[in-house]
């Protein structure tokens, strides 16, 4: 078999990136039909579709994939090649590819993801979001190298993959200090009819509290469900009501939103994991992570 043509492996990238064939030719400044006729001689030559239809654009094969990640490292270690001959410092950066889960407190993943910026070695960090199904289909194509959840992955998905607890953290309640004035005096009792902020029915942390809330035979008035934890934290910090946090992350929100305490809840904890491919541990990014979650996951 020839070997690949370079032009033609370029073409399928940019079309394999761009996700559609016309917006490729626009890159490309070519017309829509040279780009397809480039891709179809570089399947010709590999002997296999690297491309189907998708609604309006293209998605990758199995194999297509393959061979866009190689296409990627080609024209990577091409751009290093001029930059030597040209004088500029040579050293591509380690490529670290995080999917966090959308649920999950970005307080808390940029906690997670902190030591990973300071590592000796250069690093480029993508951060992409989802749920932990479509995550988990990404780190099964090696297109993530590790997942951040706040729930452990669901034996039930069928891939092969494997939660590492990276640590957990108390839960305390905050609100502004007009809020916390009026209902945090005799806390957690002062709780029942207290304007109150939750996410929605489909996260860990609001079956904890609702639990936590029955067992006291506690009934807040939920103001708010919120499944973006911002858009939560925005309203508590505009007085909507009082709302719930991991512990570790009480400094930063208090700072960044203009709200204090109004109590520490016992007993519930959340918990922080790390999906990965592999059994153990072995990029040096996500051993960094678990090494600092370590020290500051000890419960609060």
């Amino acid at each position: 078999m020839d070997g690949p043509n370079y032009h033609h492996l370029h073409y399928f990238w940019v079309v394999a990136r761009e996700g559609s064939v016309t917006r490729a030719s626009e890159l490309l400044h070519v017309t829509p039909s040279t780009v397809s006729i480039q891709v179809r001689e570089l399947e010709r030559t590999l002997g296999i579709r690297l491309l189907r239809k998708s609604g309006r654009g293209v998605a990758l094969t199995e194999t297509g994939e393959a061979v866009f990640r190689y296409a990627g490292d080609i024209f990577a270690m091409g751009r290093e090649l001029m930059e030597m001959v040209r004088g500029q410092p040579v050293g591509r950066p380690l490529l670290f590819r995080v999917g966090i889960k959308d649920a999950m407190p970005k307080l808390v993943a940029y906690k997670l993801l902190e030591p990973t910026l300071k590592l000796p070695e250069p690093l480029r960090l993508v951060c992409r979001e989802g749920s932990v199904p479509q995550l988990t289909a990404e780190l099964a194509i090696h297109r993530l190298d590790v997942i951040l959840s706040d729930t452990p992955l669901d034996p039930n998905v069928g891939a092969k993959a494997y939660s590492h607890l990276l640590g957990e953290s108390e839960i305390v309640i905050l609100g502004t200090k007009k809020l916390v004035e009026r209902w945090g005096s005799d806390f957690p009792d002062s709780l029942h009819g207290a304007p109150f902020l939750l996410p929605t029915d489909d996260s860990i942390l609001r079956r904890s509290l609702e639990s936590w809330f029955d067992e006291r035979r506690l009934r807040p008035e939920v103001r708010g469900e919120f499944e973006d934890s911002a858009m939560l934290k925005i309203a508590g910090r505009a007085g909507a009501g009082l709302f719930a946090v991991p512990a570790v992350i009480r400094g930063d929100v208090e700072t960044m939103y203009g709200v204090e305490l109004a109590g520490k809840i016992p007993g519930i904890k959340e918990r922080f994991y790390a999906i990965s491919a592999e059994r153990k541990l072995k990029h040096p990014a996500v051993t960094a992570i678990s090494a600092a979650a370590r020290q500051r996951l000890r419960g609060g």
